[in-house]
C-alpha cells in the first residue's frame, strides 16, 4: 500500500510539473515574445488580420470613397483605470491600456489586431463632437448613406456605444455592419506564452437558467446569448447588446491554431429602412472577480475556478473577508489555509495516526516479508493479521489525503486566476503575489526563495512521516520535495506560500500526534511492566 501511495503521489505531481511547465512562460522567452509583439510589421498584421479585413471589406462595401477629405487623427480618452486611443479611420479603438496597481499599462488590443471595432476600416471620419466621456464620429459615403458612431465613456470599464444609419436619398440602400475585436485579446508580457491558449470566445446564454458558453463557429444566432466577449486569464472584453433582436449572428473564426479567434458580432441591417439605429454596451477591463460581480450581469462566470468551482468560489469569498480585515493578501492567504486545516483536521490526524500506526509496525512487517519472501500468498493473509492484530488500516493514510485533493485544486484555481492578487505585495522581496518571487537572477534563471523554504519545509515533513523501513521507497520519498520545489518554482508566489504554510501547519499537527502516540505507547509499556 506504501508503495502504491507514493507512486500515486509522485505521478500525480509530475503530470501538475508537466501542465503547468507547458503553459508557464521562462523570463527570456518572455521578452522575446514582447519583442516580437512590439516589432511585428504592418505587413504580418494584414496577413494576420487576413481573416477579419476581408470579411469587414466584403460585407461593409470594400471600395468608399469619402465626400470630404479628412486627415487621419487619434483621438485620446484618458481616466484613472484607463487610457484609450481611438482612430477617425474606421471610427476605431486602437489601443485600450489597463492602468494597473503598479502604475503599467497593458494594451488589451494586439498589435496584429488593432484596431479594433471598426466600422468601413478604409474610411476616415470627421469628428462632430469630442468630451472627456464622448466621442461622436460620422461618415458620408457617396453612395448617399450616412453612418454616425457615438461613444459614450464612463470612468469605469463598462462603456455605451451606438451606430446610426441613415438614408440621404430614397433610392440609397444601408450596408452591412459587423463589429470584430481580434484576433485575440492583450496581456501583459508574463502571460504572452500562455495566451493563445487560454484565449476563447465566449458567450453568457439568454434562456434560463444562463450559463457560459463557448463559441467555436463562425454562424450562430446573436439572440441565443445576453452578451458575447472574448477573454483570456485576466481580461475581458464584452459587447452587450441593449436589444439583441436588432443583431444577426455572432461567431468565432481562427486562422490556424497558433493564432487566437476573432470574436465578429454583425447588426440585423433592412437596408430598405430609412433610419437603423444599433445600441449595445461594452466592457473593457480586468477580470476582477469582486468587481464584476457588481455589475450584476453575470460577467463573474468568466473567472475560471476549476472543476470543483464551488469550493473555489467559497474560498475567494472568504481570502477577500480577509482581506478586508489585514489588508494585505499574503496574511489573508496564511490564514486562509489555517482555517482550511482545521475544518480538514479530523482527516489529517486520521491520516497521521494511520501513518504512525504504518511506521510503529514496520520491523514487524519486515520480518514477515523475510520469513515469507517465497510465499506471497502467506505473506498476504500474515500482512492482514498484522493490520487486525495492531489495528492499522493500510489505507487510512492515503484516503485523508485523497478526500484533500478537491480542496488543493480549488485553491489553485482561485490563488492562479484572482486578478487581484496581480501586483499585491506580502513582506520584504515578496511584492507580487500573483507572479514567481524573484530575489535576482543569474542569467536568465530566476533565484525565488520561497519555493526553497518551501522543499526544506516539506524535506523535513517527510523526515516526521516516512512509515517504510525499505531504503527504495525512503529514497523515493525524499525525492517528493526536491519535485515539489522544482514544480512550484515558477508558480505565483501567492500559491507557493499557501503550500508553505499548509506544510507548516501539517508539521504542527505531526509533531502533536506523534508526541501523544509515544507518550501513550510508554503508559502501555509501563502497565504492562507493573
Amino acid at each position: 500500500m506504501q508503495k502504491n501511495m507514493i507512486k500515486f503521489i509522485l505521478w500525480t505531481t509530475i503530470c501538475l510539473l508537466a501542465w503547468y511547465l507547458f503553459f508557464q512562460p521562462k523570463q527570456n522567452e518572455q521578452q522575446l515574445l514582447l519583442q516580437q509583439q512590439e516589432t511585428v510589421t504592418q505587413e504580418q498584421s494584414d496577413n494576420n488580420a487576413a481573416i477579419t479585413d476581408e470579411k469587414t471589406f466584403a460585407k461593409q462595401e470594400a471600395a468608399v470613397q469619402p465626400v470630404k477629405n479628412i486627415k487621419e487623427e487619434e483621438i485620446e480618452i484618458e481616466t484613472e483605470k484607463y487610457k484609450a486611443v481611438f482612430s477617425n479611420k474606421g471610427a476605431a479603438i486602437k489601443h485600450w491600456y489597463i492602468k494597473e496597481q503598479n502604475d503599467a499599462l497593458v494594451d488589451l488590443v494586439l498589435p496584429e489586431s488593432s484596431p479594433v471595432l471598426a466600422n468601413f476600416p478604409g474610411s476616415v471620419y470627421e469628428i462632430t463632437e469630442k468630451t472627456d466621456t464622448k466621442l461622436v464620429l460620422s461618415y458620408t459615403s457617396t453612395q448617399n448613406w450616412k453612418i454616425t458612431k457615438t461613444f459614450d465613456l464612463s470612468k469605469d470599464y463598462l462603456h455605451a456605444m451606438d451606430i446610426k444609419l441613415e438614408k440621404l436619398t430614397e433610392d440609397a440602400k444601408l450596408p452591412s455592419i459587423e463589429f470584430n475585436w481580434g484576433p485575440g485579446l492583450g496581456t501583459d508580457a508574463k502571460e504572452l506564452k500562455e495566451n493563445v491558449s487560454v484565449t476563447r470566445v465566449i458567450g453568457y446564454t439568454s434562456t434560463k437558467p444562463a450559463k457560459l458558453e463557448k463559441i467555436k463557429t463562425e454562424s450562430n444566432p446573436a439572440q441565443l446569448y445576453k452578451w458575447v466577449a472574448i477573454d483570456n486569464r485576466y481580461f475581458l472584453a464584452a459587447l452587450i447588446p441593449d436589444n439583441s433582436l436588432n443583431f444577426s449572428n455572432v461567431g468565432m473564426v481562427k486562422q490556424n491554431k497558433r493564432m487566437p479567434p476573432v470574436l465578429i458580432f454583425d447588426a440585423k441591417v433592412k437596408p430598405e429602412e430609412a433610419v437603423q439605429n444599433f445600441s449595445l454596451k461594452f466592457y473593457v477591463g480586468p477580470k476582477s472577480y469582486s468587481y464584476l460581480k457588481t455589475l450584476d450581469m453575470g460577467f463573474e462566470k468568466t473567472v475560471d475556478f476549476g472543476f470543483f468551482g464551488i469550493l473555489g468560489k467559497i474560498a475567494t469569498a472568504v481570502l477577500f473577508s480577509l482581506y478586508k480585515l489585514t489588508n494585505n493578501y499574503g496574511w489573508a492567504i496564511i490564514i486562509l489555509t489555517i482555517i482550511i486545516q482545521i475544518l480538514v483536521l479530523p482527516l489529517t490526524l486520521k491520516s497521521f495516526k494511520a501513518m504512525a500506526g504504518m511506521k510503529k509496525i514496520q520491523p514487524l512487517m519486515k520480518d514477515l516479508q523475510t520469513k515469507y519472501k517465497n510465499d506471497p500468498k502467506r505473506l498476504q493473509v500474515e500482512m492482514m493479521n498484522l493490520y487486525k492484530t495492531h489495528k492499522v488500516n493500510p489505507f487510512g493514510g492515503c484516503l485523508p489525503m485523497f478526500l484533500q485533493l478537491p480542496i488543493f485544486w480549488a485553491l489553485f484555481q482561485t490563488l492562479r486566476n484572482a486578478y487581484e492578487l496581480r501586483y499585491s505585495p506580502w513582506i520584504l522581496w515578496v511584492k507580487d503575489l500573483s507572479a514567481s518571487d524573484s530575489l535576482f537572477y543569474m542569467g536568465s534563471i530566476s533565484f525565488n526563495l520561497l519555493p526553497l523554504i518551501m522543499g526544506l519545509i516539506m524535506f523535513f515533513q517527510q523526515k516526521l512521516t516516512t512509515a517504510t523501513s525499505d531504503p527504495t521507497q525512503r529514497r523515493m520519498m525524499y525525492i517528493m520535495p526536491i519535485i515539489f520545489t522544482l514544480m512550484f518554482w515558477g508558480f505565483p508566489s501567492g500559491l507557493v506560500l499557501y503550500w508553505l504554510t499548509n506544510s507548516v501547519v501539517s508539521i504542527i499537527v505531526q509533531i502533536f500526534v506523534l508526541r501523544k502516540i509515544e507518550k501513550n505507547s510508554s503508559g502501555v509499556k509501563n502497565v504492562k511492566r507493573a
